[in-house]
């Protein structure tokens, strides 16, 4: 198979999840693109770019739903546009090697959140519904977003990865609203981490082209599939994704290649 129809594929994949779970996708392409042999860096920054399109697109299918925060988004890109500046300045200090390692134990990590509440159920720990939203704290939400910027920048990340469960879990917004602030917020702290990349030539635009091709149009469907579906049974399926994905780009990282697509 060319490397064109994999990034092609890659992308109709990701763009799809990402639209369907609120996430910018970068996070989750690092890892696949490091799987079908694209460098380290390229890995890293290279889905930063495409990410921008395609979430705007997806979000609109949230908005136009009336799934839509302003408060909690305007506080967050106000808060994480620099602090994404800060976080991609800084990745130029460290390797390609261990910023795939990092992002990829995060992926880890989220995928066995979303994982956890399927053993926990008993205790009542559920996600917060539509009649459990409440008002979101302006500080906490100043934390999650600096929180985020900064690490969106050091990863290479539009946000999405973190900012979904952190607004689910931590600022308590019904989910399918985390989804909508997500992926808008996640359109704006790409730009700065973009043009940090840029400088730094880390960017292939190749891949950036043929991933966006499949992934923009499939970001849109996967946001139209989430609104008609239950969202809480597709999160446990997403979590054990995230989890396979994230111990299968660590062990390429540290040299383990079970197996290059």
């Amino acid at each position: 198979m060319s490397m064109v129809l994999k990034l092609l594929l890659l992308g109709l994949f990701v763009g799809f999840v990402s639209g369907l779970f609120g996430k910018g996708g970068s996070a989750i392409a690092t890892p696949l693109l490091q799987l079908i042999g694209v460098s380290a860096f390229y890995a890293v920054a290279s889905p930063l770019p495409a990410a921008i399109p395609g979430t705007l697109v997806a979000s609109l299918a949230y908005v136009r739903q009336g799934l839509y925060d302003r408060k909690v988004v305007l506080w967050s890109i106000g808060v994480g546009l620099p602090t994404t500046v800060i976080g991609a300045w800084l990745s130029q200090y460290t390797g390609g090697a261990v910023l795939l390692l990092l992002s990829n134990l995060i992926i880890v990590g989220l995928g066995l959140s979303f994982l956890l509440p399927l053993m926990r159920t008993a205790s009542g720990l559920e996600h917060h519904t539509e009649e459990e939203a409440r008002e979101v704290s302006v500080v906490t939400n100043v934390l999650v977003a600096a929180s985020v910027g900064l690490v969106s920048g050091l990863l290479a990340n539009s946000g999405g990865f973190l900012l979904a469960p952190l607004y689910n879990k931590v600022l308590k917004l019904p989910l399918k609203t985390a989804f909508a602030c997500s992926l808008v917020v996640s359109a704006a702290l790409a730009v700065p981490g973009t043009l940090v990349h840029i400088y730094l030539h880390h960017i292939d635009w190749k891949i950036v082209l043929y991933f966006a091709l499949g992934s923009i149009p499939f970001s849109y469907l996967g946001a139209n599939t989430a609104i008609k579906m239950p969202v809480k049974a597709l999160e446990p399926l997403f979590g054990l994704m995230l989890t396979i994905i994230g111990l299968w780009g660590m062990a390429d990282s540290l040299g383990f290649h079970f197996l290059r697509l």
